[in-house]
């Protein structure tokens, strides 16, 4: 019956696999997540975010509990009948990614029933009351055990540490662990009539002596018994009990290999082999040399008991917050992961030779002695917009109309002057319109808004300042005071500067008006420091271009 206990095993095993051997688990989880961490290990967390420990924290994980159902036989001095049943349930909590403990509470029934009869009960103090040795009485020894079992474990897992590619969807394991056991054993020793079996054993044994198969002999005798297990078996009278049953310390060794059907849930398919100090387990002890023709009495056998645990489970993880159990998960998920597509590792900066420190790289750099400070192209060469000869770093025109070109050593053309503004250009110089010579008639110009620290211009803000950009064409002996508001710190300072600059920079570069047309005022006090106020500067004094006060502080669009 043990041979057909192992085919069903194998049987099982190879059904689960083939369903599980192609599911990848995606065992990952992300290790930012701080609400997976406890809080006794939120220190090394937040030192592994910031770079400063090398390891991440252990994640909470979840408990996993249990209940399976199997087959129990006993391995003695007398042969189990077909296996009889048990069930069990338990509690397991990984460690770290390898050793879990689990705790487990088994309760195991099993049946024997010899086919050949024997004569060594002489000193069996329950048999020998019932049947007589001396007279050659030949019986059949068979038992029915109850065991409740409570161990505790220590769990190996073998199969979730891969390098070469993602974990399977089954889980291989072994575990070793001690504990209790009680044991009740009780013999079939009297029939329904309250009568021993002598009649039913001396015809056994006389087809035994006749060379009858064991199947005919175990027909014979179940059919010839009755169900009851009336008789309690021998016991040692020394022996500590529980509950009226003896209890002895035991030792547990198995394996097995779970089938994942979800993050939640997992089959369990597991043998366990648990050792007993006692050879009672059966209800029997002694040796089969005795002859009843001598006066020797049988010996004690010194040959333990064991049994045998086969069980299919179901298991189920439970948590708040926590990332599934660890044998679950492939502890080199993450180091694989960062290594192919980095999300925290600082990688250093390659370093690459370039001379004039343009940001290209001397194999690429067209031209490897540009100024200090010159925006380059993508080949090294100083860039130059407005293509007016002159490189953008010295061209104080940065966008010079076609039609205004050839330029000065500074990049600022000459354009010629539209016949509109020629014509009342001499009515204003004749006092045409009444205005007096060269005087300015731009009128009120629109003010810029920037939202929060942002020093980017909005849709409406650009629409504000092609409308400014139109009247500065329209009214050429005009210049504009762009003023920011804000001197109370220096990041107010900065902050004021970054704002003027990017307006004036818009109307120089996009809307082609020359940069001497501006009056640069920052840092100013008496407004919103989220306001650029755009004015009429024609006849006031000041510069077009101002440094920045605190670069460090400048913002990045």
């Amino acid at each position: 019956m043990a041979s057909r206990k192992y085919v069903l095993f194998i049987g099982l095993l190879c059904l689960f696999a083939s369903n599980s051997m192609a599911q990848q688990n995606a065992s990952g989880y992300d290790l930012r997540d701080s609400s997976l961490i406890p809080a006794k290990r939120l220190p090394q967390h937040n030192e592994f975010l910031n770079n400063a420990y090398p390891f991440p924290a252990k994640p909470r994980n979840e408990w996993e509990i249990g209940v399976k159902g199997g087959l129990t036989t006993i391995s003695g001095d007398v042969r189990s009948v077909i296996p009889t049943g048990g069930f069990g349930f338990h509690a397991r909590k990984a460690f770290g990614y390898v050793f879990s403990l689990r705790a487990e509470y088994d309760w195991m029934r099993d049946k024997g029933l010899n086919w050949s009869p024997s004569h060594g009960y002489a000193n069996n103090p329950v048999l020998n009351k019932y049947y007589d040795p001396a007279s050659g009485q030949a019986v059949f020894y068979n038992y029915k055990t109850t065991i409740h079992e409570l161990s505790l474990q220590g769990v190996v897992t073998l199969n979730n540490i891969r390098f070469h590619k993602a974990k399977t969807g089954f889980n291989i394991y072994a575990f070793a662990g001690i504990g209790a056991a009680t044991y009740s054993t009780f013999y079939n020793a009297l029939g329904s009539d309250g009568l021993p079996y002598d009649a039913l054993y001396t015809q056994v044994a006389g087809m035994a002596q006749g060379y009858s198969n064991r199947k005919d002999l175990k027909k014979a005798l179940k059919a010839g018994m009755d169900k009851t297990y009336e008789t309690m078996a021998e016991r040692d009278p020394l022996q500590p009990t529980l509950g009226g049953a003896p209890l002895k310390a035991i030792g547990v060794l198995g394996a097995g290999i779970q089938f994942k059907l979800n993050n939640k849930f997992n089959l369990a398919l597991e043998d366990k082999f648990t050792v007993i100090k006692t050879d009672l387990l059966d209800g029997q002890q002694w040796q089969e040399n005795y002859n009843p023709a001598s006066s020797t009495s049988p010996a004690q056998t010194r040959d333990y008991d064991s049994y045998n645990f086969l069980s299919l489970g179901l298991n189920y993880n439970i948590g708040k917050k926590a990332v599934e159990p660890l044998w679950w998960i492939n502890p080199l998920d993450y180091a694989y992961s960062e290594i192919n597509a980095p999300r925290h590792m600082k990688l250093p900066k390659p370093i690459l030779d370039d001379a004039d420190g343009d940001g290209v790289t001397d194999q690429f750099d067209l031209e490897p002695n540009t100024p200090k400070g010159c925006p380059v192209d993508t080949h090294g060469v100083s860039r130059d917009t407005d293509g007016d000869g002159v490189p953008d770093c010295k061209d104080k025109e940065l966008i010079t109309p076609t039609q205004c070109q050839p330029v000065d050593a500074d990049g600022v053309g000459k354009c010629p002057e539209p016949a509109c503004c020629k014509e009342l250009r001499d009515k204003l110089d004749s006092g045409g319109y009444g205005n007096g010579h060269g005087k300015c008639s731009i009128g009120d110009l629109p003010s810029i808004t920037f939202k929060g620290k942002s020093v980017t211009l909005s849709k409406d803000g650009k629409a504000l300042l092609a409308s400014v950009a139109e009247k500065l064409r329209n009214n050429p002996n005009c210049k504009v005071a762009v003023i920011g508001y804000g001197e109370s710190s220096k990041s107010a300072q900065q902050l004021s500067w970054d704002r003027v600059n990017e307006v004036i920079k818009y109307l120089v570069e996009k809307e082609g008006v020359s940069q001497d047309r501006f009056i640069f005022r920052y840092g100013q006090s008496g407004g919103d420091e989220n306001t650029i106020d755009l004015k009429d500067g024609t006849g006031e004094e000041g510069p077009n271009t101002v440094p920045a006060p605190h670069p460090n502080l400048m913002k990045k669009k």
